[in-house]
């Protein structure tokens, strides 16, 4: 689960309307003059915290919701969820698992080359990297704000991923929601909260402090 999370962060596609993409460069002129907007904006922030909500739904069984926080700085980000945190200061990357009382140590520049593992700094990049076709499928006022629906589907078929779907603030140029559809039923919905771009950290954010957890069991995975 802590890749998917960071998956939905970092963020970012549905059934792609009435229209036959079957290809990168086939994707809506109009989702991508948004998703550069937001792009824009995004690269922009020096520094950046939001609180969010990560509902998870698993055929058959409860659905769970859980709160956190994410932060990010520069190429330093955290992630906070009541059953792990990930961080980096950019050169290395730690799972913190406090229930197991361990903590995995990871190769940051290595681990953010996987496929599967998207970091907050690469969600905005997804529409570039050719791997996506994208479509703005809707534009709709809820409670006087007008929301863009923007949805994504994978080109590569072999994807455990069927597709996502972002929610835009237009007037606010902000990212509001991501969800993610899996192949196996399961559904991922990242609502992000109370973002704050002006957000100042203490010193050692970004870094896991293992002294601070007697006894905890450390696995570098480092080569």
């Amino acid at each position: 689960m802590k890749k998917i999370a960071l998956y939905i962060l970092l963020l970012w596609s549905v059934n792609l309307v009435a229209q036959d993409f079957t290809q990168a460069p086939d994707s809506d002129p109009e989702a991508k003059v948004v998703l550069e907007r937001l792009k824009t904006k995004y690269d922009g922030l020096s520094a950046m915290q939001a609180e969010f909500a990560l509902t998870i739904e698993i055929p058959e069984e409860d659905k769970i919701v859980q709160k956190g926080t994410m932060a990010q700085m520069d190429n330093k980000y955290r992630l906070d969820l009541p059953e792990q945190s990930i961080i980096s200061d950019g050169e290395t990357l730690w799972f913190h698992l406090p229930n197991n009382n361990e903590v995995q140590i990871n190769d940051a520049e290595e681990l953010m080359e996987e496929d599967e593992f998207l970091t907050p700094q690469k969600v905005l990049d997804m529409y570039e990297n050719g791997e996506f076709i994208y479509v703005l499928a809707d534009e709709y006022s809820k409670d006087g704000t007008v929301m863009q629906q923007i949805e994504f589907k994978p080109v590569d078929r072999e994807s455990d991923l069927f597709k996502m779907r972002m929610m835009v603030d237009k007037k606010a140029n902000a990212i509001k929601s991501v969800k993610a559809f899996s192949k196996d039923g399961s559904r991922y919905t990242l609502e992000l909260l109370n973002f704050d771009t002006a957000a100042q950290f203490q010193k050692g954010h970004f870094n896991f402090d293992a002294s601070k957890y007697p006894d905890i069991y450390i696995e570098d995975l480092r080569l």
